[in-house]
């Protein structure tokens, strides 16, 4: 039984090294090399224009945030530690912005498709919540939400590190 959850994290690349760290193509690899991730694919979600592209995103009118979805063998790797490792790999005290990232494309949220995962997202995100407030001085300002279509990146965006040289 394989189970999808989409992730969305608000980081694009603007051309600097620093930066690309942070983009959701970082976090892409950090689950792609994950042990029971089975697959990954950046896109778009939370918008309202059906099949966005990334250009359209970047204006800040579509209401979309880049995002990673994760396909996942429950049996390896549970939705609880998925959830700790999205949260360890960006700032989740920030609205709208990640690093020198600033708009609603770059908003930290998670979409989950069932009571289970939101009941869980929330439970991780109060537990973090007193070390996010020792640690960048800020609560956690991530969106827990119920699942909205997704639409993958363009091809482009797929894999960027490993098709880079960037690992």
């Amino acid at each position: 039984f394989k189970q999808k959850t989409a992730y969305e994290i608000g980081v694009r690349l603007v051309g600097s090294e620093m930066c690309i760290r942070d983009s959701f193509w970082h976090v892409e690899e950090v689950f792609s090399k994950t042990t029971g991730v089975k697959s990954t694919q950046v896109g778009y979600i939370g918008g309202d224009v059906e099949n966005p592209t990334y250009e359209q995103v970047c204006t800040d009118r579509t209401g979309h945030a880049e995002a990673i979805e994760i396909e996942y063998e429950p049996d390896e790797i549970s939705y609880k530690d998925l959830l700790k490792i999205f949260f360890e790999n960006h700032n989740p005290t920030t609205p709208n912005r990640q690093g020198p990232d600033i708009g609603i494309q770059y908003r930290s949220a998670i979409f989950c498709h069932d009571v289970e995962q939101e009941e869980l997202a929330k439970e991780v995100k109060d537990k973090l919540n007193p070390i996010a407030k020792e640690r960048f001085g800020n609560e956690i300002v991530t969106e827990i939400k119920s699942s909205v279509p997704f639409y993958r990146a363009e091809e482009y965006h797929q894999k960027y590190f490993e098709k880079n040289g960037l690992h």
